[in-house]
């Protein structure tokens, strides 16, 4: 981190501390507070850690007040406009766009990554028939390590570069694995004559009876769903990535931790909340009684899909997406959907709604894409680990960034103690 000669001063009782302040290339300023406890015994206090910076990084920017995202600098829009996933994925590993022969050896490298030890086939039969694919994900990365043992030493460099390549590669294998198990259809393996989004697409929905052939149209708007969520700066799965990986733990427990992380409802199943949403709505003429709903504060029911706690204005990812939800809608003929048409109506009267645009409550990328996968056929069971499959070099790149940076520490937050103090231990007779 560069020096500074900006400093922030802290008064405690009769006593003034000089605390630094770090001025980013991007974003408000930071006050450096490692040295407080040591000058002046306290701790700040942070629940939730929305107002601390846990490490630098050079990855994703976000300006929530702009509704800017940026990837080493891009905007996410020209990204998932003009670029693919897999290049994408280059430039959050590597810090810039690839050459043209770059890009075909790092493709050419995951492509053929893909399959899985066949062992691990049995690790999947292990599981109960209904399981939930999350679980399956969980279990099957965090076994990766029992499998995969020479890329699990983290101070070996090409060890930390073959274990990136192999996540990357197989997690679309193990996230389509996953829905075949929960669906009870047999495994269908990689193709190395595909791409990134169609291999996918064709493990989740080919079977052994007959041929498959995925529509570009499909398989462009499950590129830009990948590219959407490939990285989002310091989120809960990311911290939990890094915090596990500043332990020293191994590639494959590091991912398997933000993938049992992202599982939370809160995090990574807001489109999956969308879409239970939408049902509960039901049908176009509910609409405006949930809206009226919407707008009662003392009505516990929310607007899923709309506003984001980072971003204040509209969601930078979110009209990207509304040209893939179009565009997939029209080709799968599936207007009639009733859950289709309320989402739709619901998006034009919240849109036209003054108390939506007053509270900045845009329609965000979770609403586009939990409309995309149920057109496409998957089961809100399957959103979540399809965000997975696409923040997997997200956490990548930062658990790389992290393992390079010289100030790393094992993670230790600190606590407010609100507890009992010192009290001397009772005999169970005298209780």
């Amino acid at each position: 981190m560069a020096d500074t000669k900006k400093h922030a001063t802290l008064t405690i009782g009769d006593d003034s501390y000089e605390l630094p302040i770090h001025s980013p290339t991007a974003g408000p300023d930071v006050i450096d507070i490692r040295a407080l406890y040591g000058k002046a015994g306290v701790f700040t206090y942070d629940p939730g850690f929305t107002s601390t910076a846990s490490c630098d990084s050079t990855i994703t920017f976000i300006d929530g007040g702009k509704g800017e995202l940026l990837h080493r600098g891009y905007p996410i829009d020209q990204l998932a406009g003009q670029s693919h996933y897999l290049e994408v994925c280059y430039l959050l590993l590597y810090g810039e766009l690839p050459s043209a022969a770059q890009l075909e050896a790092f493709e050419f490298s995951i492509t053929h990554h893909t399959m899985l030890h066949e062992q691990m086939v049995n690790f999947f039969r292990g599981f109960r028939r209904d399981a939930h694919p999350m679980a399956i994900m969980v279990g099957v990365v965090g076994a990766m390590s029992a499998f995969y043992h020479d890329s699990t030493d983290i101070s070996d460099e090409r060890q930390r570069e073959v274990a990136s390549h192999r996540l990357i590669a197989k997690m679309p294998t193990i996230a389509a694995w996953a829905f075949k198990y929960h669906i009870g259809q047999p495994f269908v393996y990689p193709r190395n004559d595909l791409d990134y989004a169609s291999n996918f697409l064709r493990m989740c929905f080919a079977v052994p009876a007959e041929d498959y052939d995925v529509n570009p149209i499909l398989s462009r708007a499950m590129d830009r769903i990948f590219t959407l969520h490939a990285d989002h700066e310091q989120n809960a799965s990311t911290s939990t990535v890094r915090l596990a990986s500043s332990s020293g733990a191994n590639p494959f427990a590091c991912i398997a931790a933000g993938i049992a992380c992202l599982w939370g409802p809160a995090h990574g199943g807001a489109n999956q909340a969308c879409l239970e949403m939408l049902e509960e709505i039901g049908t176009v003429d509910r609409i405006p009684e949930f809206i009226a709903r919407a707008k009662d504060k003392n009505d516990p029911f929310r607007l899923m899909g709309f506003g984001h706690r980072v971003y204040k204005n509209h969601d930078p990812r979110a009209t990207v997406m509304k040209q893939s939800a179009d565009e997939v809608l029209e080709l799968l003929g599936v207007e009639d959907n009733p859950k289709l048409q309320v989402a739709k109506a619901l998006e034009k009267q919240a849109l036209e709604d003054p108390y939506f645009a007053e509270k900045k409550l845009f329609p965000n990328v979770d609403f586009y894409s939990g409309i995309i996968l149920e057109a496409m056929g998957f089961p809100t069971s399957m959103f979540t680990p399809i965000f997975a499959l696409s923040r997997t070099v997200g956490w990548i790149s930062q658990w790389k960034e992290q393992l390079g940076d010289p100030q790393m520490k094992i993670g230790r937050p600190r606590q407010l103690y609100q507890g009992e103090t010192a009290r001397d231990y009772q005999d169970i007779e005298d209780r």
